[in-house]
């Protein structure tokens, strides 16, 4: 009886099939999982190119460049091969509790990739990508044959229209991957157009997942992430200077016309309002302070809505200064 029901057991564990994997392949997954999936594989693969073009760091500069797309799918499918094509889920939906499912079976149980399906998607997830990089190269290539008993006229024209023709097929493929996309969008399944051609779905690895993150702690965080979004675009606008001349007039508006009344006269005219030394080329912006010229202009150009710091005046265009010194001798 023991024998029996071992037998059972592990005839349910290879099948993939029960109770619990019946209700993950009930639960939808949700778009932006199944985009995030595809964003992660995406930065694991720059991130495997990054490491793997450091090594060639000291070698001769563009070493690389010419066998850049071959290298890049050749980490591609080393990478697949020991993810995909051995447990049908690639890097980014491990991370997210996510497998493909076939669904080219009958079968309401869970059955993964046949191999077929497994090359299927790898060779029109590369194969493409590595055709757009190295269309120019080979349509060169191709106008580079000349000879035969084919003519110039004749080679030329056959050229024109093989061109046309890649363009076209290109343009149709980015059309279809747009219309798959919209329709991802509306019904939730195959973000991809080679895994809708391939029959290959995503589906929940384990059923009921556990949220660690409650919702309380991303409302907190999204509030606060939106409060610094607006503080970051609100900060420029505001003119500090100004603000700040505007507050002391206002709080000690008093004090600083006494201060400025008893200092009227020589004393106004030889200190620089924003340096506090002797004006060098001295410019006036409208009220009764000077400023050195090279002062006035670096903060007029820095702030457009510049004011006078001492009594809050809006600053005008500088117009220079002609001082009369007299020098009396003992």
């Amino acid at each position: 009886m023991a024998g029996l029901e071992s037998e059972g057991n592990q005839k349910r564990t290879i099948g993939g099939s029960g109770p619990e994997t019946d209700v993950a392949l009930q639960t939808p997954v949700l778009r932006v999982n199944q985009l995030d999936a595809l964003e992660l594989d995406s930065a694991l693969e720059q991130l495997i190119w990054t490491q793997f073009s450091q090594c060639f760091q000291n070698c001769r500069p563009g070493l690389l460049t010419p066998l850049e797309p071959e290298l890049r799918e050749l980490l591609q499918l080393v990478l697949w091969r020991f993810t995909l094509y051995s447990s049908s889920a690639t890097v980014g939906q491990s991370l997210l509790s996510l497998r493909y499912h076939s669904t080219l079976s009958s079968s309401p149980r869970y059955k993964s990739l046949s191999h077929r399906q497994k090359l299927g998607l790898i060779l029109l997830t590369a194969g493409p990508r590595w055709l757009r990089e190295r269309s120019h190269s080979l349509l060169v290539c191709l106008g580079l044959i000349s000879g035969g008993p084919v003519s110039e006229g004749d080679c030329g024209l056959f050229r024109q229209g093989l061109h046309s023709c890649l363009t076209l097929v290109s343009s149709i493929a980015q059309l279809t991957s747009l219309i798959n996309f919209l329709v991802f969008l509306q019904k939730g399944q195959y973000p991809a157009l080679a895994e809708r051609i391939v029959g290959a779905q995503a589906v929940f690895t384990k059923p009921n997942v556990i949220r660690d993150i409650t919702y309380q702690y991303m409302n907190r965080e999204l509030l606060w992430h939106g409060f610094a979004e607006f503080l970051i675009f609100l900060l420029p606008l505001i003119s500090a200077g100004r603000l700040k001349s505007r507050v002391s007039s206002i709080i000690f508006g008093g004090e600083n016309a006494d201060r400025e009344g008893a200092r009227q006269g020589l004393g106004m005219w030889t200190e620089c309002g924003l340096c506090r030394e002797w004006p060098t080329m001295p410019h006036t912006v409208g009220c009764p302070h000077v400023f050195c010229y090279y002062c006035i202009k670096s903060h007029s150009i820095a702030d457009t809505f510049f004011t006078c710091p001492k009594c809050g005046a809006e600053a005008g265009h500088p117009e220079p200064v002609k001082l009369e010194v007299e020098l009396i001798g003992k």
